[in-house]
């Protein structure tokens, strides 16, 4: 397809190459004198154009429905249909990454009221500084606001840490209702299956190969590579933690996130119901064992039951069993 501004440039060389009439010359291309002669009467899009390719430059996975939002922000209120257009003739565009298999599994239960605290995940990221070192980032997520509760990084972090993280972040914003994790050894450990006895929420382990039940985890996983690893070069890792660090607040503060409507998860996050945390029941056993109850999802759930016996038996449903490991912790 032949545009009019390609005809006009086509007849504008006649003209002054071939010395054609403009009437011989459009007859020749096909094209309209009144479309030769259109003048434009849009206005000058300069500024919006910089601020454009500047916020596409500083957030290079952002597509055009996120720049929209980010220049509304600003006060540049456009109709998203020009951004896409000015995005598309500025030669804007995202790297379209390869697709990859999926695995199909089932979930946990998915909070439905939109309220804070319903739904915590926990996940594991890896990456490198500049010297070849590796470390860690343990990312908590918030799975109804989106919010980034925690991004800790370091080379190294115990079941111990996490449970240290875990109780920062309580003592400042209350306890979930549901934790959702992998199998990792650092989750199944002793010093985690310890501590979830005297809480009064649940630690929800997904099936082993199954990543898609912890997908809002997950998902945010892939921003975080996407939009910080992949864009910084860390030298250490202080300098890791203070980039991360900065990219969390962004992210809770500043991204818009498709999910909310282009909220962002604080703004998001301030229109939840607040979660009213329950009080903790006073257990008066001497000593708890730790249940594996498994769903019909295929997954299991911990849970705090009463004093365990040698061997597997049978509970309502659930199995347990003693560990003398666990036995000699509790007491």
């Amino acid at each position: 397809m032949v545009t009019p501004a390609a005809r006009r440039e086509a007849v504008t060389i006649l003209v002054e190459t071939y010395e054609m009439s403009e009437r011989r010359a459009c007859q020749v291309i096909g094209a309209d004198r009144s479309s030769v002669r259109y003048a434009s009467r849009r206005p000058d899009d300069t500024a919006l154009r910089e601020r454009m390719k500047e916020v596409a430059h500083d957030r290079r996975r952002f597509g055009y429905r996120r720049v929209h939002v980010i220049l509304k922000a600003e006060g540049l209120v456009v109709n998203r249909k020009k951004t896409e257009r000015l995005y598309r003739e500025e030669g804007l565009k995202v790297r379209r990454r390869r697709g990859r298999r999926r695995a199909m599994g089932t979930r946990a239960p998915i909070p439905v009221i939109a309220r804070a605290n319903a739904r915590w995940s926990l996940d594991f990221v890896h990456d490198q500084l500049s010297c070849g070192r590796r470390f860690r980032v343990l990312n908590i997520v918030d799975d109804v606001t989106k919010e980034c509760l925690g991004a800790i990084a370091d080379v190294s972090l115990s079941g111990r840490r996490v449970i240290r993280e875990l109780d920062h972040i309580i003592s400042r914003r209350g306890a979930p209702e549901m934790i959702v994790s992998d199998n990792g050894t650092e989750f199944t450990s002793n010093a985690v299956l310890a501590w979830v006895q005297d809480r009064t929420f649940d630690w929800h382990y997904i099936a082993p190969g199954k990543p898609t039940q912890n997908a809002f985890c997950e998902a945010f996983n892939g921003r975080f590579r996407d939009e910080c690893l992949n864009e910084n070069l860390f030298r250490d890792l202080a300098h890791a933690r203070h980039l991360i660090g900065a990219w969390v607040t962004d992210y809770n503060t500043r991204r818009p996130h498709s999910a909310l409507g282009y909220q962002t998860p604080a703004a998001f996050a301030a229109t939840c119901q607040p979660h009213r945390a329950p009080k903790p029941v006073a257990s008066t056993a001497r000593m708890s064992n730790i249940m594996l109850c498994p769903q019909q999802t295929g997954s299991f759930q911990l849970r705090v039951s009463g004093t365990l016996e040698p061997g597997w038996e049978e509970t309502e449903g659930c199995e347990h069993r003693s560990s003398r490991t666990r036995r000699r912790r509790s007491l």
